[in-house]
């Protein structure tokens, strides 16, 4: 009997106990349909504010016409006025008019009369028709890329001293693939360095996209691990119903996303990161695609400031001071001597400081300089790594390119050797135009086996430059290099003067600088060594690397001597850019030159080799 008891017992215990659980659980259910009736308040509350805003904004777009149309019809009856003002003076000053207040005016006195007479038979000038000027439109956002993105910051202080600076110009165009138009959520660095990859649609917000990204549709979305901005909170933590709606607008359209991490813990964005179609990072501890900080070429490169260089190192503290805005960022990189920059500073920090071509260290070396140049931007640049961005998410990266038809015109046969030794050292060669002796055809297939060799006999009454522009009809790649067969170029020389192209508006690209070997006098010059990264009147001839178009449109002078200085006198009466690059990588090689010697500094008695092939 007491079995059954306790069996009963345990029984209401139980059913107690199941009772209790089911009143909680009603309990719980009632409080989450409370919550999910106020959500579904929230939510018609938003809807009733989206309406609202778009009624605001469609009311807006309203005023704005409107205000439109006053300014015209304003500026109309400004016109008008001015029509009515021009022809009210015209008629004061016709002769008939001044004839009739002079008749008036001297009707009583024959003496004022005359002299009224001979002053209105004058001619007098009369005043000039109004033209319609066009109607400015009211301010909108500029599309060019850097346009609204410029220094500000101008004045810099060390040590208790102020310094003026002259602000680094951020460019404002072209881009480089005009085809892609990509959306892009990202801070200012990473928005700065993609900028120029394409047409870039930015400062849109979680309650206004759908009404900006449809003036022009993307081709694809870009969203940095933005740490500041009104898409911060969407993306950290649990995602917000912003970028869920941004990510489904375009779901809806096609349009391919990214998510690339560059900072902060992965854990804060991986929720978010999941939604979208492809990842990528920066950090070599997350198991995603690779997509790293890239030299900017428009941005990061040796152009000067204005106002040079400081005679000082400075430390990183003092080279970037403060919070300065990035286009500051990019002023400040261009000050210094050279930076001296601690263990444990970012590798795209110094990337980005030695493009600019600020030497790193405890030192002012331009050599050194030249070097870390090189290998930064070898480390790669944005535009490559978009490069790699496109393949990998399945977009076309059509762009132009640098490859280079080299012309290598020889009117000596002991030049042989020596000038197709030269070429073979280059990289990013496609195609060779060999003009010389017939001996040079066999030697250049055998010496470049890898090249498109393309041969053409001279005749024996052509110039130098008749030669050169017989050549420029064969040549195909997109840039033309004329090499010298008695000078000497280093290995690095034409991928040095390529990048100029990067970042320069020039048409011609050479040096102005360079240095010179004198053989009789074993003498080695240095000229003009301010002459540097510049826009200058000429450049050497032995140093031209041309867009290929605009060298056809100038051509080449039936000269042997002097071509290139016709040349350069074309440009300049054209309007036609040219940019001299640095000193390295090349060297003048002759037995005498009387000129050079009074136009150059001398370096040494010895070989200009050490001094120029690095």
């Amino acid at each position: 009997m007491s079995t059954e008891l306790e069996s009963t017992r345990r029984a209401l215990r139980d059913a107690v106990a199941q009772a209790e659980r089911a009143a909680e659980l009603a309990r719980l259910l009632d409080a989450a349909q409370g919550r999910l009736a106020e959500a579904e308040r929230s939510v018609e509350e938003a809807r009733a504010l989206a309406e609202r805003l778009s009624e605001a904004e469609a009311a807006l777009e309203a005023e704005r016409a409107a205000a439109d149309k006053l300014r015209r019809e304003l500026a109309e009856q400004r016109f008008q006025a001015e029509v009515a003002n021009w022809k009210l003076s015209s008629i004061k000053v016709a002769r008939w008019n001044r004839l009739g207040d002079a008749i008036k005016s001297g009707k009583s006195n024959p003496v004022r009369l005359a002299k009224g007479l001979r002053t209105a038979a004058k001619p007098v000038k009369r005043p000039s028709a109004p033209k319609r000027r066009p109607v400015t439109p009211a301010a909108g956002k500029e599309e060019r890329p850097g346009a609204a993105y410029q220094a500000t910051t101008s004045t810099r202080t060390l040590g208790g001293a102020s310094f003026k600076l002259k602000p680094f110009r951020v460019p404002t165009g072209p881009n480089t693939r005009p085809h892609i138009t990509a959306a892009v959520i990202a801070d200012p660095h990473a928005e700065a360095l993609l900028r120029y990859e394409w047409r870039q649609t930015t400062g849109f917000t979680p309650r206004d996209f759908a009404r900006v990204l449809p003036l022009e549709v993307p081709h694809l979305l870009v969203v940095e691990s933005v740490t500041e901005g009104p898409w911060a909170e969407e993306i950290t933590g649990e995602p917000g119903e912003g970028i869920r709606a941004l990510l489904a607008w375009c779901a809806e359209r096609g349009i391919r996303t990214v998510f690339w991490h560059t900072k902060g813990a992965i854990d804060a964005y991986a929720a978010t990161a999941q939604l979208f179609e492809h990842r990528f990072t920066n950090d070599l501890s997350v198991p995603w695609p690779r997509l790293q900080f890239g030299i900017q070429p428009r941005v990061h490169n040796p152009l000067p400031l204005a106002g040079g260089r400081i005679d000082r190192v400075l430390t990183l503290d003092q080279l970037l001071p403060g919070h300065l805005a990035y286009p500051d960022v990019l002023t400040s990189y261009r000050w210094p001597a050279a930076a001296d920059c601690p263990p444990g500073t970012p590798q795209w920090r110094l990337a980005e400081i030695a493009a600019c071509g600020t030497p790193i260290g405890t030192e002012a070396d331009s050599r050194r300089a030249h070097v870390a140049l090189r290998r930064a931007y070898q480390m790669g640049t944005m535009t490559e790594r978009v490069d790699e961005l496109l393949e990998t998410i399945g977009l076309p990266s059509a762009r132009a390119t640098l490859e280079t038809s080299v012309l290598l015109p020889i009117t000596d046969p002991h030049l042989v050797e020596h000038g197709l030794a030269q070429v073979a050292r280059q990289t990013g060669v496609a195609q060779v135009i060999v003009i010389g002796p017939p001996e040079a055809e066999l030697r250049a297939r055998d010496v470049l086996p890898d090249l498109d060799v393309v041969y053409r006999r001279p005749h024996p009454s052509m110039s130098e430059g008749a030669m050169l522009a017989a050549g420029l009809d064969l040549c195909e790649a997109d840039l033309v290099a004329v090499m010298d067969p008695r000078d000497v170029y280093g290995p690095h020389y034409l991928a040095d003067l390529r990048r100029a192209f990067l970042f320069s508006t020039a048409d011609l690209v050479g040096k102005a600088a360079y240095y010179a070997h004198l053989r009789k006098p074993q003498a080695t010059l240095l000229k003009q060594p301010e002459a540097e990264y510049a826009y200058l009147p000429e450049i050497a001839g032995a140093t031209l690397l041309a867009r290929r178009n605009a060298l056809r449109e100038i051509g080449f002078a039936d000269l042997s001597e002097g071509w290139d200085e016709v040349m350069m006198r074309q440009c300049r009466t054209d309007g036609i850019r040219v940019f001299s690059a640095d000193r390295f990588g090349y060297v003048r090689v002759r037995d005498e030159d009387r000129w050079l010697l009074g136009a150059a500094q001398l370096v040494e008695y010895g070989s200009a080799e050490p001094h120029a092939l690095i």
